[in-house]
C-alpha cells in the first residue's frame, strides 16, 4: 500500500496542510488555549475564538512567533491533535514542509524535528523554501524566468524572495505583518480618541478600510472602552486614523522591497522589472495593498488568486509533479544546502 504524502505550511496564525491521498487542503488556526499555564483547554479554531475573551486562568498561546516555532512542545502537541481531529494521521507518511529561508539554523531544524520526531513516525521529511513554494503555487515558470520577486505578507512577518532559474537568489524576513498593523491601529485609536479597542477589533478596522480605494469620510462604529470614563461603549472610528496608523509599517515594507531590488544582480533585476512583484500571504488580501505597492515601487504587482493558500498550493504541485521534487531536500543530506 502506497504511503501518503503531506504538504505542510506552518504560518504564524494558521496551519495549512495538503493530503495527497484525499487530494484536499485544510487549514486551522495555529493556537492553543491553556488553563493555569499547564493544562490544554482547547486548540485550533476553537481556541482562537476565545482570544481576548478568556477568564484570568486561561491563556491563549500562539506557538509560532515571527514565522518560526517559539514553543516547540506546544506546537508539536497542537499539530498532532489537529491531525487526529481531521483524521489525517497516517504513520510512516512522507512530509514536505515550506520553511522560511532567512532564519537561523536552529530555527530551521525545529521545523524538521517537529514532524520527524512526532508520534506520526514520519518516513521522511523534506524541506522547500517558502518563496519557491509560493512561486510554484502562483503558476510561475520558475525554471525559465530570469527574475522573480515574491513578497509574502503574513501574520507577523513579510518574507521577500528573489528567484531566478529555479533557485533562490536573495531572501529576507522582515518582522512586520498583520499583527503589527493591528497593534498600530489599536495604539493610534487609543492615543487620538482615548478609546481602548482589542486586536481583533483593530483587525476588523484594517480589513474594512484597507489601504486605498475608500471614501476619506468613511467611519466604522466599534465596541471598546472609554479611557476617561472607564465605561464600555460604541465609538465611530474614522478611516483617517486607521490609514495613518498603517502608514509607517507599510513604508518600512516598501523600503525593504526597494533595498532588495537594489541588491539584485542586473540580469535578474531586468527580469523582475518585466514580471513585477508577486504578492502572496494572508495580508495580501488587504484592500488596496497591491495598488499601494505599485505606486510606491513603480513595478507591476500581481496578487495570487488565493494568497493565503499559495504556499500550500505550491507544495501540492511539488508533491504531484516529479520534476518539482528536485526543489526539495532533506536536512539529513550530506550536501544539505543550509550549511553552505
Amino acid at each position: 500500500m502506497a504511503r501518503n504524502v503531506y504538504g505542510l505550511d506552518l504560518g504564524t496564525y494558521e496551519i495549512k496542510l495538503y493530503d495527497k491521498k484525499k487530494d484536499q487542503v485544510w487549514k486551522a488556526k495555529n493556537v492553543i488555549a491553556m488553563q493555569d499555564k499547564k493544562y490544554i483547554f482547547s486548540i485550533g479554531d476553537e481556541a482562537y475564538s476565545m482570544f481576548e475573551k478568556t477568564p484570568v486562568n486561561i491563556q491563549v498561546v500562539f506557538p509560532m512567533q515571527n514565522g518560526v516555532i517559539a514553543h516547540f512542545d506546544d506546537m508539536q502537541y497542537l499539530l498532532q491533535n489537529l491531525l487526529k481531529m481531521k483524521k489525517q494521521v497516517s504513520r510512516g507518511a512522507e512530509y514536505v514542509i515550506a520553511v522560511p529561508t532567512d532564519v537561523t539554523e536552529v530555527e530551521k531544524r525545529a521545523f524538521y524535528d517537529l514532524v520527524f520526531h512526532s508520534t506520526a513516525k514520519a518516513k521522511s521529511v523534506r524541506i522547500v523554501e517558502r518563496g519557491i513554494a509560493d512561486a510554484v503555487g502562483m503558476g510561475v515558470d520558475i525554471w525559465n524566468e530570469k527574475g522573480i520577486f515574491v513578497a509574502n505578507f503574513g501574520g507577523e512577518t513579510t518574507e521577500l524572495s528573489v528567484l531566478a532559474s529555479g533557485g533562490m537568489v536573495l531572501n529576507r524576513l522582515i518582522k512586520i505583518g498583520g499583527v503589527h498593523f493591528d497593534t498600530a491601529v489599536a495604539n493610534r485609536v487609543r492615543h487620538s480618541r482615548d478609546f481602548l479597542i482589542g486586536r481583533v477589533t483593530a483587525e476588523t478596522l484594517r480589513k474594512t478600510f484597507g489601504v486605498f480605494e475608500q471614501d476619506a469620510d468613511t467611519s466604522l462604529s466599534v465596541a471598546g472602552r472609554n479611557l476617561i470614563t472607564g465605561v464600555p461603549q460604541q465609538d465611530s472610528i474614522p478611516i483617517g486614523i486607521v490609514r495613518a496608523a498603517m502608514k509607517e509599517p507599510l513604508a518600512e515594507c516598501v523600503r525593504a522591497i526597494k533595498s532588495m531590488i537594489d541588491r539584485t544582480p542586473p540580469d535578474v533585476r531586468r527580469g523582475i522589472e518585466q514580471s513585477g512583484i508577486f504578492l502572496t500571504g494572508g495580508l495580501a488580501n488587504l484592500k488596496g495593498l497591491s495598488t499601494y505597492l505599485e505606486e510606491s515601487t513603480g513595478l507591476k504587482v500581481t496578487t495570487a488568486q488565493t494568497p493565503e493558500l499559495c504556499a500550500v498550493t505550491g507544495l501540492k504541485k511539488i508533491i504531484l509533479n516529479k520534476d518539482y521534487r528536485k526543489l526539495t531536500y532533506s536536512m539529513l543530506d550530506e550536501d544539505y544546502r543550509w550549511l553552505r
